[in-house]
């Protein structure tokens, strides 16, 4: 599958790119289990937000530069962040990414109760956490031998907890990111597909671009911006730029 080319600073319209070579990375590897899927995706978003604080910065993630994640020291417990962002040797902030592509809804409490977990450690140990949550609005959900049980949608039921932690002050609620980006996006749809292994095959030859979906979840908050990143990281910069 050939990737996208990517250019920099990101625009809305490359993030896009940038997550449509994370899906084919996942096609490649064929689980979603892989963390392949995430070096062009954290790499690109450490580069683009490196490139804009400039050198008085540090920024550390898989795919770019050392390709490393480096703990951020919390409240609890230290914590190895997707992408870390130091000046000197403190950390000045901490963004967090995950991309979901299947069995969503087993899995949705969890991701939740994490994010806000995680956030609360973080921020309770004075540093600025970011959320990152992308997902298919469309995606399979599969039993444990393979096969497609069934196809799930991101739905404004779904959205629910993310509209009210949209308008938590981030202020007092220590669990509340200092910002969250939710990227809901969207590939060509086959009902046909009855297996891991056909959906697999079906969208490497298909090599399909990410598109934005086309439904609507208009009721979030102040503290969640949907579908545009470069809304979100100009926040992370200032945010950053303001310590």
């Amino acid at each position: 599958m050939q990737e996208e080319i990517i250019t920099f600073p990101l625009d809305n319209s490359t993030f896009l790119r940038v997550l449509s070579n994370s899906f084919r990375e996942f096609l490649e590897s064929g689980t979603s289990r892989s963390t392949a899927k995430l070096k062009p995706l954290h790499g690109a978003i450490a580069r683009d937000l490196a490139e804009r604080l400039g050198s008085d910065y540090v920024v550390f993630s898989q795919g770019y530069k050392e390709g490393k994640e480096v703990k951020i020291k919390g409240r609890y417990i230290d914590k190895a962040v997707d992408i870390t962002v130091k000046k000197g040797n403190i950390a000045v902030a901490g963004l967090s990414v995950k991309f979901v592509m299947q069995n969503y809804s087993q899995n949705s409490n969890n991701y939740f109760e994490n994010m806000l977990g995680e956030t609360a450690n973080i921020r309770s140990g004075n540093c600025p956490y970011f959320q990152i949550f992308i997902i298919l609005d469309k995606l399979p959900y599969y039993k444990r031998s393979g096969e497609l049980h069934k196809w799930e949608s991101f739905t404004e039921h779904n959205a629910e907890k993310y509209i009210i932690l949209s308008r938590d002050n981030s202020e007092i609620y220590f669990h509340t990111p200092n910002k969250t980006l939710i990227y809901i996006v969207h590939i060509p749809e086959n009902d046909d597909l009855r297996n891991n292994e056909q959906y697999m095959d079906y969208y490497k030859t298909l090599n399909p671009s990410l598109s934005l979906t086309e439904h609507d979840y208009n009721h979030f908050g102040n503290g969640v911006i949907l579908n545009d990143y470069e809304s979100f990281i100009d926040k992370v910069y200032h945010t950053i730029m303001a310590l």
